[in-house]
């Protein structure tokens, strides 16, 4: 990052939340500017309660701020821009979830996304440089997917190879590359 460490990074976690292993959990604990949006206590699939704890970190930090989200918390960080204007200097958002397609039965079914204010996904620009992150065998969304995503958002799409859903689960716990594309979003 900068000399001078002016830039704090905000960490918005998807769906699971601060998981240990994870990579932005380890990101986290490596950088020295960090805030991480915090487990919600209840309504865990809100997504107004998820934007408003967004909004809620972003106004206890001065200065410029790099966002890094990953899987819904794309989708919050979309939702968040289209609702609320504060300077972002970027966005790492890494491996979206795409809301069209089907999910294993472990994940929230379409309905209850609906239901809690997922749909419809912002797509307009967003108002700040975004890398948006894309798997080529992600089974949440199709490397075609977040390609549109990244259009409509007219964020620069990273291809990242075959990483499924850059979770633990995909065996991601460190993820290096973080850093470098902090980097460029902080240059």
């Amino acid at each position: 990052m900068n000399d001078n460490n002016s830039t704090t990074i905000l960490i918005v976690p998807g769906l699971r939340e601060d998981v240990p292993e994870h990579w932005q959990t380890l990101l986290a604990a490596q950088l020295p500017k960090v805030r991480s949006v915090p487990p919600l206590e209840r309504d865990k699939l809100s997504l107004p309660a998820r934007v408003e704890a967004i909004q809620h970190e972003l106004e206890q930090i001065d200065g410029p701020v790099i966002l890094v989200a990953h899987s819904a918390g794309v989708l919050m960080v979309a939702h968040w821009a289209a609702r609320y204007s504060r300077p972002i200097k970027g966005a790492l958002l890494a491996t979206p979830p795409d809301l069209d397609a089907a999910w294993p039965a472990n994940y929230p079914s379409p309905e209850s996304l609906r239901a809690n204010g997922w749909t419809p996904l912002p797509r307009l620009p967003l108002p700040f440089p975004s890398l948006v992150c894309a798997s080529d065998d992600d089974h949440l969304a199709s490397l075609e997917a977040v390609r549109e995503l990244a259009r409509d958002w007219e964020g620069c799409l990273v291809e990242l190879g075959k990483v499924g859903h850059l979770n633990p689960a995909s065996g991601y716990g460190e993820w290096p590359y973080a850093h470098e594309l902090i980097q460029r979003l902080d240059s």
